[in-house]
């Protein structure tokens, strides 16, 4: 049952300029997103780790950084983890957005929203591009990995909808803030979302548990013979 730990870059200055950063190069994390960045990694330091993976964009390597810091790990990109393409959306600020008519298909029907520009994408496709890469690397990693996928909000809430067998449509209802972790683990039947958006919850419970050892059955001799018994 390979777990992975969907982690969400720290704060930036484009999260508290009420800008829709995007694939904007060079937003990195504002200085409370480098503590939240630090402390989400000694949460998380007592947790093996078989990956530690990013979207390539900065303000996620540096979240991504600090995970692997003290560990044997590289941190590795890949793309399909990336933020959604928001086109000509890219940089704007957000109280110019909500007044676009796309901003409430985006908010009741993100399945059928499509952003504009020619490197603009639909949701739909972020959000498969995404669980591709969740499993993919599940595949390669082994049933038995934790490992760690850190991304973006929207990227997260939707692998987050697939996992929960929820419509795209409802992935607004989801809420992942930065620095927050959530955790899927899949099995060969079907996903187990094990927790969302958490922000100081112990996580013990993503250590790996002893292995019991069987009971051995008891022989013959020992229940016939062995024993205080009736009338001894």
């Amino acid at each position: 049952m390979a777990t992975v730990i969907l982690l969400r870059h720290g704060r930036t200055t484009a999260n508290t300029g009420g800008v829709l950063a995007g694939w904007t190069p060079g937003v990195a994390l504002d200085e409370t997103g480098g503590q939240q960045a630090r402390a989400v990694a000694e949460r998380l330091a007592k947790v093996p780790l078989a990956a530690v993976v990013s979207s390539p964009l900065e303000r996620c390597r540096q979240t991504a950084e600090a995970v692997a810091a003290g560990r044997d790990l590289e941190v590795r990109t890949d793309e399909r983890l990336g933020e959604a393409r928001y086109g000509e959306w890219t940089g704007r600020p957000l109280k110019e957005l909500v007044k676009d008519p796309l901003w409430k298909v985006v908010q009741q029907h993100p399945s059928a929203a499509v952003f504009p520009g020619p490197e603009g994408e639909g949701l739909a496709q972020t959000q498969a591009r995404a669980v591709a890469a969740v499993r993919a690397w599940n595949a390669e990693l082994g049933k038995d990995a934790v490992w760690l996928a850190c991304s973006h909000g929207d990227v997260i809430k939707a692998v987050l909808a697939d996992a929960l067998g929820m419509h795209l449509d409802s992935f607004q209802r989801i809420v992942v803030d930065p620095a927050s972790i959530s955790v899927v683990s899949y099995t060969d039947t079907r996903p187990f979302v094990v927790r969302v958006n958490d922000t100081g919850g112990d996580v013990a419970a993503l250590l790996p548990q002893p292995r019991r050892r069987r009971r051995r059955a008891p022989s013959s001799d020992a229940v016939v013979g062995g024993g205080a018994g009736p009338g001894r």
